[in-house]
Parts: C-alpha cells; sequence; structure tokens
C-alpha cells in the first residue's frame, strides 16, 4: 500500500478514535482542555503503544503532529454547543455515533499496526497479531482509565476479540489476495463484527454468569 494511502486510512481512524474518546469526555462533563486531551490519547495512544513495542522511537505521534492536531480539532469540533446539543439530544443517536466512530476506529487501526509492523520487518505472526491488537485497543484503553470507566476491552461485548479476529484476516487475506485486500478486509471484519455484536448481544462469558 502506497504511503498516501496509508496516512488517508491512519487520518480517517484519528478522526474517527478522537470522536469517540471526545465523546466520552463529553458524557463525563469534562472541560474542553479534558475533552480535547481524551480525544488525542484515544486516537495516537494505540500508535504510541504499537511503535514502543516495535522498536521505533520516537513514535510516529511525535515526528508528525498532524495525528495529534487533527485529533484535537476534531474534539474541539464535538465541544461546540450546537454539536453537543446534537449528540446528547437522544440517548439512542449518541451511542450509535459512539458505536460506529469506536469500531471504525478499531478496524483501521487494527490493520495499520499489522501494517506498520510488517514494514517494520517484522513477520512473525504471534507478534503481527499483537501489535494490531494493541494498536488498535491501546488508545482506548487509556481513554477509559483517565475517564474513570473500566476500559471496554475487559467488559464490553466482542471489543478485543473482533480485533484480534480482524487481525487473523488480514494475515489470512494478505496470503492469498495481496496487501490491499487484505487491510480493507481486516477494517471490514472487525466493523461487521463490532456492529452484529451490539445488534445481537454477542459477549463472552463473564465472571458473574451462571454455570
Amino acid at each position: 500500500m502506497s504511503p498516501n494511502l496509508l496516512l488517508i486510512f491512519e487520518l480517517i481512524g484519528t478522526v474517527a478514535f478522537a470522536a469517540s474518546g471526545a465523546m466520552v469526555g463529553l458524557s463525563k462533563k469534562m472541560d474542553i482542555f479534558g475533552i480535547a486531551a481524551l480525544g488525542t490519547v484515544t486516537a495516537v495512544g494505540g500508535g504510541v503503544i504499537r511503535d514502543l513495542v516495535l522498536g521505533n522511537t520516537p513514535p510516529a505521534t511525535f515526528q508528525n503532529p498532524v495525528y495529534a492536531l487533527t485529533a484535537i480539532a476534531v474534539s474541539i469540533i464535538l465541544f461546540v454547543p450546537a454539536v453537543r446539543r446534537f449528540l446528547f439530544k437522544k440517548q439512542s443517536a449518541y451511542d450509535k455515533i459512539m458505536l460506529l466512530m469506536d469500531s471504525l476506529g478499531l478496524g483501521i487501526f487494527t490493520a495499520v499496526g499489522i501494517e506498520t509492523a510488517f514494514l517494520s520487518g517484522n513477520t512473525g505472526i504471534f507478534l503481527l497479531v499483537f501489535v494490531g491488537m494493541i494498536t488498535g485497543t491501546g488508545g482506548g484503553i487509556i481513554r477509559d482509565i483517565l475517564a474513570g470507566n473500566t476500559p471496554y476491552i475487559l467488559v464490553k461485548h466482542f471489543y478485543a476479540t473482533a480485533s484480534l479476529i480482524g487481525a487473523a484476516a488480514f494475515i489470512l487475506l494478505w496470503n492469498f489476495f495481496g496487501q490491499s485486500f487484505a487491510f480493507a478486509g481486516c477494517i471490514i471484519t472487525v466493523l461487521v463484527l463490532r456492529l452484529l455484536a451490539a445488534k445481537f448481544r454477542w459477549s463472552l462469558p463473564k465472571a458473574n454468569d451462571e454455570t
């Protein structure tokens, strides 16, 4: 995949994750700094963890400010009163937008994580899958911890699992159909799984489930 196309996908993922982070900040009644901070760490946190795991230092976020600046801009836009009123007019609308943004970001950054790891010279399947998942989920973990919530990855239906399946799909599709098809397939797989999980209330067994 060309560097320009990869950048476009990264920016789309940044916007999606920044929106999900800012919306959590809005729901917690944070001030504009808190909302911008939450949007930014959600958007770039997974990428920072990915680069540290791969030994790519300083992380890309600190070499190219476009990701952080995009996340801040999105967060500020969502802080605008008219936008806030629209988002919180109905809880159902908020939930749907939050689900879509978070799922889209998860799919894109899972794929971006694997792509980055491979371009760094790593070909081990376990490492590729792990890096894909941590890139997709890392920012959300930081967001939830800062917001005082139990991280999605630990309690929400089919979150990290969707990322893992998407990562596996990326590697499988890459072997048979090539890089670009695998990238798109990973994003679609994660997005569809997350939406289906929300609709049909799929979840993994929990500690309080009856046995």
